[in-house]
């Protein structure tokens, strides 16, 4: 990951209604507050200029406000909704943890308090797009806006799309393919969620493999991740052997490097070709 500089707030003491306890959410009670934004701070720092980076002040009010106007059963839900709200209202930030600690927590026992800390980032995610049933244009195209209008992801470039012979094996049309480059609050496993979710709106049937179908997303990379689970594996599996995937990949990433072959998209394109 990225390094980058950092803005920390330490020890926000906030008045708020959150709590598992009707006494909790009616009465409310002391929390304290500490965040960590992670930013680049070195524009603001060379001209002296605030806008060029995050206001802590404004920052500060934003939280208390926030923590103040909502009320959430667990302080784990409270500073996950903080957190992304963080995010998605400064756009200077790449990333944020926050500590939100409880110091009257009602557990019958004498404690300083407890806490709970979470990281989260803007992530990277790049998509494989496919489709070769109907309007072929129009369910890429579809599936661009659905994925753009989400609060938690952003579509940032897209390739043009291609006009490819279908893989597999399995007698069908032509594929036309693209890819885009997607920021994300989503882990890998609700992004690829989120894409079936696209892909069911476009009426996509998994009948057979490497079949027909009207849309087709794939997780090509997310970030630098290496990662195999049940359901997934990043980088995808076979990205390096498909040309319909480099192409379009190459045209909005051709100098991102694969996290295991450590080469290029350009140099693993030019390889395929050269086969």
């Amino acid at each position: 990951m990225m390094k980058y500089d950092e803005i920390h707030i330490e020890d926000l003491e906030i008045y708020a209604r959150h709590g598992v306890f009707p006494e909790e959410t009616k009465l409310g009670q002391r929390f304290i507050l500490s965040v960590t934004m992670y930013t680049d701070t070195r524009k603001a720092g060379k001209k002296d200029i605030l806008d060029l980076s995050v206001d802590y002040g404004e920052v500060s009010h934003f939280v208390t406000a926030y923590m103040q106007e909502n009320t959430y059963k667990l302080i784990e839900a409270a500073a996950e909704n903080l957190a992304e709200e963080m995010l998605l209202r400064y756009p200077l930030l790449a990333g944020v943890e926050l500590e939100l600690k409880k110091p009257w927590a009602p557990v019958g026992l004498p404690l300083k308090y407890v806490s709970v800390r979470i990281s989260r980032f803007w992530h990277k995610a790049y998509v494989a797009m496919g489709s070769n049933l109907g309007d072929k244009k129009a369910y890429l195209d579809q599936a661009v806006e659905e994925l753009d209008g989400f609060r938690d992801c952003k579509v940032e470039k897209v390739s043009q799309y291609l006009v490819t012979k279908p893989y597999g094996g399995v007698e069908q049309d032509d594929f036309l393919n693209g890819c885009l480059l997607l920021k994300t609050l989503l882990t890998p496993e609700e992004l690829l969620e989120r894409l079936h979710e696209v892909e069911q709106k476009a009426h996509r049937e998994r009948i057979v493999r490497w079949g027909p179908r009207t849309l087709d997303l794939d997780i090509l990379l997310y970030d630098d991740l290496v990662l195999e689970t049940e359901n997934l594996i990043i980088p995808h599996i076979e990205m390096h052997l498909r040309d319909f995937v480099l192409k379009p990949l190459n045209e909005i990433a051709p100098n991102l490097r694969h996290p295991i072959y450590k080469k290029t998209v350009s140099q693993m394109l030019a390889e395929l070709e050269s086969k």
